[in-house]
């Protein structure tokens, strides 16, 4: 079933330069496995199109039951050069939250 990433995980964020920094972190440890499968770096740079312009790289920390995710490119050029109107990190980890991923009833 289709699940808005928000039920199973929460997110930080910031940003330097121009990257944006994500890091998901799950609700519990056993939605880690969920988090990995779900949340690549294919399905974050669709869900937030062309505002990301650079590779979206993932960072795995078992140990956290947390991804992290750098997105580069992804601010404008960053806060105090780009003509966006949020060019902040703090609002791609909110975004993020509303991504829809898969997870069987059993893995809730």
């Amino acid at each position: 079933m289709k699940i808005p990433l928000s039920r199973i995980a929460h997110t930080r964020s910031g940003d330097k330069g121009d990257t944006c920094n994500i890091g998901v972190i799950a609700w519990q440890d056993r939605y880690y496995p969920i988090l990995v499968r779900e949340v690549t770096p294919a399905r974050v740079k669709a869900h937030f199109g062309a505002l990301v312009e650079g590779e979206v790289e993932r960072y795995e920390l078992p140990n956290l039951a947390a991804l992290n995710f750098l997105l580069h490119r992804a601010l404008g050029g960053g806060g105090t050069v780009s003509l966006r109107t949020d060019a902040q990190g703090k609002t791609f980890g909110a975004a993020l939250l509303r991504l829809e991923i898969e997870a069987a009833p059993e893995e809730l």
